[in-house]
């Protein structure tokens, strides 16, 4: 695909959103009576931050709006900057929006502090059926439903399309993608030290390794690990075996041992890796599926790209990978609690599922929606994502109370020392599951 677009600043739009953010979080409560008439007013906090994102939800507040003149939304831009300390605050204050866009990742505290609603009778029939159950999985929590999922991103391989066909390589799909194993030779082939002076030109793969665990763990589903497991009385631990530790081992070969993915990387986060990939540096980019939107803005005039599926662990689940979708949930404190949950399948019904997908460049949860034409095209590789939507499991660490502490007190700088070479398999099992473990049972006492 050629890339034809421009940039948008991200940055500039999200330091717009947060400002906003505080001050609407500061000021939103429950719903309120409206203009004493009757009307219900109800307060939606939306996380969109992209112009196309922001205008599809702001287009379809409007359409219910205007044939629901008894249930009336009051859209509020929030921002992803700090959202859950942010809504923290709000629950703890009583001033929570109804109707709260979030992630899954983020609803696990809230969940079982008892600031969401359970869902479970509050949505139509039609809205349950469409949504894998796979899905619903991200954000049921001891039989509750505190979350629709509506917007989920698999990771995907971004690859310079005109290096692939020069090297003869085998282009992978969804059908027939490449093993870890083939993954790892094909690397290697488009390792290249083009002017013969010693130094590596080319490399086959750069792994972005600013934020190492989410990945680290989501695709360890496709070799049968998971990182995060229940023992035999239902408790979460951590264990790092063969199955677990097997895409950490080999990003750590690429790097340290065979030279087909730089260092350099490990430090940067997606957006970082961008400029030498379209200068050739690099030949392919693990990323978000989301990313096809800067990738589509940024390349130069001319770069020709593709999307492939992540490497395949081998069995019918090899291409399997964990997500924590977007979601939206309503507030334990609503007054208003039908209604709310009533805007919700409104807005995600699966053309507006379709709408809100393309502003995000992300794909929907809907059944319904996945098989709309204007996804299930080759163009900007939204095909690709639509066949790996299949696959799509919910992030082992979805539900695990004290992830957030061992994310970042014990895996982050774990991976990060692992992948920079700065300690062994033994060191990084060690930390994560020891210390790891710790963390957790102090949750789960």
């Amino acid at each position: 695909m050629r890339a034809t677009h421009r940039n948008r600043p991200r940055t500039r739009l999200a330091a717009c959103a947060a400002a906003l953010s505080l001050v609407a979080l500061a000021g939103c409560g429950s719903g309120d009576g409206g203009a004493g008439d009757g009307t219900v007013t109800l307060d939606f906090l939306s996380l969109a931050w992209q112009q196309e994102s922001v205008e599809a939800n702001q287009a379809l507040v409007d359409e219910w709006n205007a044939t629901h003149p008894e249930t009336q939304v009051r859209y509020i831009q929030g921002s992803w900057d700090n959202i859950h300390d942010q809504l923290l605050t709000s629950f703890m204050g009583g001033e929570a929006p109804d109707i709260i866009h979030d992630d899954a990742s983020d609803l696990t505290d809230f969940a079982y502090g008892g600031y969401l609603a359970d869902l479970t009778d509050l949505l139509p029939e039609e809205l349950r059926s469409d949504i894998p159950e796979e899905s619903w999985g991200t954000t049921t929590f001891d039989g509750g439903i505190y979350g629709v999922p509506f917007l989920q991103e698999p990771r995907v391989l971004i690859a310079n399309t005109q290096l692939l066909e020069e090297s003869g390589v085998r282009i992978p799909t969804a059908d027939d993608p490449w093993t870890w194993d083939e993954f790892e030779d094909v690397t290697a082939d488009l390792t290249q030290d083009t002017d013969d002076d010693g130094r590596t030109d080319t490399y086959g793969v750069a792994w972005s390794m600013r934020e190492p665990v989410s990945q680290s763990v989501n695709l360890s589903l496709s070799t049968g690990g998971g990182i995060f497991h229940q023992d035999d009385e239902g408790k979460n631990e951590v264990r790092f075996d063969g199955d677990d530790s097997a895409v950490a081992e080999l990003i750590n070969r690429q790097v340290n041992e065979d030279g087909t993915a730089p260092s350099s990387s490990l430090g940067m986060s997606g957006s970082d890796t961008l400029p030498g990939f379209f200068a050739g540096r690099y030949a392919m980019l693990p990323l978000n599926f989301s990313f096809r939107q800067q990738v589509s803005q940024q390349a130069p005039d001319g770069f020709e790209w593709s999307v492939l599926p992540m490497p395949s662990g081998g069995g019918p689940e090899g291409l399997a990978q964990g997500v924590a979708p977007q979601t939206l949930s309503v507030a334990e404190d609503s007054d208003h609690q039908q209604a709310a949950a009533d805007f919700i399948a409104f807005l995600t019904q699966a053309d507006h599922a379709v709408e809100l997908a393309q502003g995000d460049w992300m794909l929907p949860t809907s059944s319904a929606a996945l098989e709309d034409p204007s996804l299930n095209t080759d163009e900007l590789g939204w095909s690709t994502g639509v066949a790996v939507a299949a696959y799509l499991r919910p992030s082992p660490v979805l539900g695990v109370r004290g992830y957030p502490e061992w994310k970042d007190k014990i895996a982050t700088p774990a991976f990060q020392r692992f992948y920079d070479g700065g300690s062994d398999l033994g060191d990084l099992r060690e930390d994560l599951t020891e210390d790891g473990n710790r963390i957790l049972d102090r949750y789960q006492r």
